[in-house]
């Protein structure tokens, strides 16, 4: 890479980092913090935890097409000011129902399309595949960071202090785009003309292979906030510890589950066991579900966590790369931006389903609605092919 492209692709990587940092927070800490708001329920709480996700959902494809036609930066930093109010309101908030308000806008600055178009606009063709994978890997370190972050926050200051520190981090964010983040000359015709070509959406949604991969990760993030009604709650009453220092627990399952992910990398893309390992990686949540609804204990909570977290993790690296690699010449933007709308689709309906099923049937039920969407998305990928086709267009795998 070029010095401008190493700025260009670090420092949108740590405008991602501090913008998923402040979704992220959050995740262990609604189904606890947001019990002691009036009138909280959970099925109010799970729509809280996922509501963000349905404002994300609904408007990832708009701002990206917006960004091709005012520019990158103005959308992402417009985004960034719609998801700092959103996090002031929810740190103000007297009700769980400002807090969902206050969800809602933050999701409503669904900046990801526009971010990930810009890396491309800043990068060389031949440098992208690396960009885009290092902007991924900031995910994987923000939810790791978060889970630990969060608790230790909330500990001190409780929810507001949360929602105060991801409005920072977003303000924050906007200096980034503004003065660290390069202007690109052109934001890419082709990027433009390809999404505007009307057969790319209508083919990518008829793909088998992208088909499954849009359904895995819709499953993949509503188990995730599922679990998260669930498991700090089991934290307390099962494993005995505080709330004040679950991040303990976090970082420690975090930790243990990546002796568990590098050797399912290796064996995937050196043994040629991809599919193999994706269907372990399933199995694996499947275990620590079921293991989560036996559970008695600390050991058993931390154990069970650390497969969840082993599962989790190979599949949230694997899934996108596999998208790039699965689909027809030229789709890659538009294949991407229908598995990023599964995906926030999937966190509104884990929170809204989710914390429904926990207020009407109870933990166990809801886990066993994670279990069964884990078979289901088992049975699928067990018809996908175990290599994927090469790239007609010549471009390297990401």
């Amino acid at each position: 890479m070029t010095a401008s492209e190493r700025r260009s692709v670090g420092s949108l990587s740590l405008l991602y980092c501090f913008r998923m940092l402040g979704l992220f927070m959050v995740l262990p800490l609604l189904a606890l913090y947001a019990a002691d708001y009036p009138g909280a329920t959970p099925s109010l709480i799970g729509l809280a935890m996922g509501i963000y996700g349905l404002t994300q959902a609904l408007l990832q494809i708009p701002l990206g097409w917006l960004s091709d036609r005012i520019g990158r930066k103005p959308v992402i930093i417009a985004g960034l000011a719609v998801f700092a109010i959103g996090s002031v309101v929810a740190a103000i908030a007297d009700s769980l129902w400002l807090i969902i308000i206050g969800r809602a806008l933050q999701g409503a600055g669904a900046i990801t399309a526009a971010v990930m178009a810009l890396v491309a606009d800043l990068t060389s063709e031949e440098q992208r595949t690396k960009a885009m994978a290092l902007v991924g890997i900031t995910i994987g370190v923000s939810f790791a960071l978060a889970l630990v972050l969060g608790p230790v926050v909330a500990g001190a200051g409780g929810l507001p202090a949360v929602f105060w520190l991801t409005a920072a981090l977003a303000v924050g964010g906007m200096g980034i785009v503004i003065f660290l983040v390069p202007t690109p000359q052109t934001t890419g015709a082709h990027y433009t003309e390809v999404g505007a070509q009307p057969d790319l959406l209508g083919r990518a949604l008829k793909d088998v292979n992208l088909a499954r991969l849009n359904l895995g990760v819709f499953c993949l993030h509503f188990i995730l906030v599922a679990c998260f009604l669930v498991v700090p709650d089991a934290l307390e009453q099962l494993a005995g510890v505080d709330r004040s220092n679950h991040w303990k627990l976090y970082l420690s399952s975090l930790a243990v589950s990546i002796l568990g992910i590098a050797p399912m990398m290796r064996i995937a893309e050196r043994g040629g066991r991809l599919r193999e390992m994706c269907l372990l990686g399933i199995i694996l949540l499947l275990v620590a579900l079921g293991g989560l609804s036996m559970a008695e204990g600390l050991w058993s909570v931390f154990v069970m966590l650390t497969v969840f977290f082993i599962g989790f993790n190979y599949l949230e690296a694997t899934l996108p790369s596999q998208v790039s690699k699965s689909v027809f010449a030229d789709g890659k933007g538009t294949a991407l931006g229908i598995y990023a709308t599964c995906q926030f689709f999937g966190i509104f309906c884990g929170g809204a389903i989710g914390g429904w099923v926990l207020e009407k049937a109870g933990p166990q039920y809801l886990l066993a609605l994670c279990m069964t969407l884990c078979v289901i998305w088992f049975f699928w990928m067990t018809r996908a092919p175990n290599t994927l086709p090469e790239i007609k267009d010549g471009s390297q795998m990401s």
